[in-house]
């Protein structure tokens, strides 16, 4: 059995790289097709295009890497069962659940690979690709949230009224600092401003208000300098920064953002449950592609089963697409909502492999 195994796994793995890298190819020229305009109305380097593209194809591989599997694992096995490879082993004696063995350890391969590279790797290039985006492809950012809070520390409180990201500056600022449920000074400046030399805030026209046990203290002044746990880059273009974190660097992000009582988190809480959850859903499209391929048909042929096959991959992606929205949207415990395809797709999984002949 194990030349079997050895036939299936390397047919296996040379076809999911094919089609890896023929689906990336069309990925890149359609991409490429639809930012050209972009790259010559912004004169981009054409060194830099290129550098894009290096860092853009990783990043594109491993986000359809687990369809990708599927879609491998459905060409192997219709073409197998069209030339009655399968019924031949079978009739030999070999059990259909040991001729999973080597898929499953295929996609095994695969799923421990996508997750290390997307867990540590891919963020790295990710960190160029987009930069490269938001200098040459998207419109320029400007922040304008109002009522901006932040927890800072672990008794002290940063309101903004608003802040001007091109400047620098944030206007009608209080810093509070609460113990327990009790007020212990709180801070009133018309503005805050960077100071780039020495890396700290500056307070204009600033009041103080300290309370001591048995009165309070008021103090003011033009200027004074403070540091603070906040930078600029707090304040900056947020757009696709859980992409260029690895997993280390998400979950100290994710710590920090609870601390403050962000909003946000949960977009950074969803893309570390997608990290874990893709390589397992890798596993799973594998054995629905052997169940769902694995008989001969008498009507259509291969044909059919590699269309069927396509078809179940665009649905499984747009049900993940829609799953990631809802939690997203806060509508659905995000960690539930994320695992929702893989629980359905392990669910049709097992009743595909309970009706394939044996």
């Amino acid at each position: 059995m194990k030349l079997l195994d050895k036939y299936i796994f390397k047919k296996f793995i040379s076809t999911f790289v094919f089609v890896v890298a023929l689906l990336v190819i069309v990925i890149m020229v359609i991409d490429f097709t639809e930012k050209n305009e972009k790259f010559i109305k912004n004169d981009v380097p054409t060194d830099l295009i290129f550098y894009y593209y290096l860092s853009f194809m990783p990043w594109i591989a491993n986000l359809i890497a687990p369809i990708t599997v599927f879609i491998a694992t459905v060409l192997v096995t219709a073409g197998m069962a069209a030339k009655t490879e399968i019924v031949a082993m079978l009739a030999g004696g070999i059990s259909f659940r040991r001729l999973l063995l080597p898929f499953f350890v295929g996609s095994l391969l695969i799923a421990a690979t996508t997750f290390y590279v997307n867990g540590w790797m891919i963020p790295n290039s990710n960190k160029y690709r987009i930069a490269f985006e938001v200098e040459y492809l998207k419109k320029p950012f400007y922040f304008n949230e109002r009522d901006i809070h932040f927890k800072i520390g672990p008794e002290q409180y940063l309101y903004l009224q608003r802040y001007n990201n091109r400047s620098e500056v944030g206007y009608k600022v209080t810093l509070e600092e609460i113990i327990g449920t009790e007020l212990k000074q709180k801070l009133e400046a018309r503005k805050m401003t960077w100071d780039d030399s020495l890396e700290r805030w500056q307070f204009k026209d600033w009041e103080l208000r300290t309370i001591h046990e048995f009165g309070e203290t008021f103090t003011k002044g033009d200027e004074i300098d403070t540091v603070l746990s906040i930078t600029p880059e707090d304040f900056d273009n947020k757009y696709q920064l859980n992409e260029t974190m690895n997993l280390d660097e998400l979950n100290e992000y994710i710590a920090l953002l609870r601390e403050r009582g962000a909003d946000d988190v949960g977009v950074y809480e969803i893309e570390k449950y997608i990290r874990y959850m893709l390589p397992f859903t890798a596993i799973i499209l594998t054995f629905m592609g052997v169940s769902v391929s694995a008989e001969k048909s008498t009507r259509g042929g291969a044909g059919f089963k590699i269309a069927l096959g396509f078809l179940i991959a665009f649905v499984f992606i747009i049900m993940f697409i829609l799953v990631k929205a809802i939690a997203e949207a806060g509508s659905m415990n995000p960690l539930f909502a994320i695992w929702i395809p893989n629980i359905i797709g392990t669910v049709i999984t097992l009743i595909l492999y309970r009706f394939v002949p044996k």
